[in-house]
């Protein structure tokens, strides 16, 4: 939540909870029939929305609840769910001003549901293969999409226009914006599966930095032993952390140099 009193998290365990930051002291509980796989707060922090997997008979819901109606918790009753049968959501992310989330797909779609009414608003089908990230910029006008074909592609939030596309040779799992730079950071890797195919002495899995508007690669950063499952840059810019297949978190200050570079097109 943007005033970070608040945080919320969605488990394999079936349930979604909401936890007090400071002290760590659980605030609320909904469990759910499958999987929850992607969570998050509207931007005022009112409302949440967490999306389900289709598993053991179950199919994929987006469920909204207002945080401001205690009943809705207590009693598990959402004051709005959405079924997806096709494909099940792997991401998903408030858009702006909190009209509607922006959810990606299994099968390499994106989607706008309404969060008021549920309905469909937008779908298209840049990716190919499934969506394993999304994060948006932090005027929420765009947001980056990390996909198992290999690209991190940007969009516009309220169009879903498709304005770039950043390749690499193998799987994006998460990919990041910077709040105060033209650049993009890319995390990904192997599958989890085929890791121990490969060699771990060098910890040789690379975050990558792309120029947003040039496409274009201008640097990688090595440490992890295992794929890099998460990126995040610092709300101020100035470093950004990676989480890995390998169990650390590593958090990484930007020197001087990156703050003078000026990118040659």
């Amino acid at each position: 939540l943007g005033d970070t009193r608040h945080v919320l998290t969605g488990s394999a365990d079936n349930s979604c909870r909401l936890w007090d930051c400071e002290t760590g002291k659980q605030l609320a509980l909904v469990k759910t029939s499958s999987a929850v796989r992607t969570c998050g707060f509207d931007f005022g922090g009112n409302i949440i929305m967490f999306s389900t997997d289709k598993q053991m008979g179950y199919q994929c819901f987006v469920s909204f609840f207002d945080l401001r109606d205690p009943s809705q918790i207590e009693n598990n009753e959402p004051y709005m769910k959405i079924p997806c049968s096709d494909s099940k959501i792997t991401s998903a992310v408030w858009g702006p001003l909190g009209e509607f989330i922006i959810a990606g797909h299994e099968s390499g779609e994106l989607n706008q549901f309404s969060a008021k009414s549920g309905e469909q608003l937008s779908n298209i089908k840049e990716h190919t293969k499934q969506i394993n990230d999304i994060q948006t910029s932090r005027d929420m006008t765009m947001f980056i999409t990390a996909s198992k074909d290999n690209t991190a592609k940007l969009f516009d939030c309220t169009t879903l226009e498709h304005l770039k596309t950043f390749r690499t040779e193998r799987p994006v799992n998460s990919a990041a914006l910077s709040p105060i730079f033209d650049h993009v950071v890319l995390g990904g890797g192997q599958e989890a599966m085929d890791v121990t195919t490969t060699s771990t002495r060098i910890g040789k899995f690379e975050a990558r930095f792309f120029h947003l508007a040039f496409e274009e690669e201008f640097g990688r950063v090595k440490g992890h032993f295992g794929p890099i499952n998460s990126v995040a840059f610092h709300p101020d810019g100035k470093s950004y952390s990676s989480g890995g297949e390998d169990g650390y978190v590593r958090i990484h200050y930007f020197d001087p140099q990156y703050f003078e570079f000026e990118f040659e097109a």
